[in-house]
């Protein structure tokens, strides 16, 4: 398993290309906010969680350097995901 931070604004279309992107891939991912967990390929799990923060998504592979390729413009280095 691998874990990211990302930053998802509320803006339709940016998590609209995020679950697209991610639906391309056959890993099971979540975003973790708190104490909430969606399923990251899911538009309206997304929208129940808050997005004024980075998210941790959990990437249920080891062999995703693909997909973390594909998720650089959401992948945040310096700012910690909601705990």
């Amino acid at each position: 398993m691998k874990s990211v931070n990302v930053r998802l604004t509320m803006m339709t279309d940016h998590v609209k290309n995020f679950v697209s992107l991610v639906n391309r891939y056959p890993y099971d991912m979540d975003l973790r906010s708190g104490r909430y967990v969606v399923d990251a390929k899911s538009i309206l799990g997304i929208f129940s969680i808050d997005l004024s923060r980075p998210i941790r998504l959990d990437i249920y592979s080891d062999e995703c350097d693909d997909l973390l390729k594909a998720l650089e413009p959401y992948i945040v280095k310096d700012e910690p995901a909601q705990e």
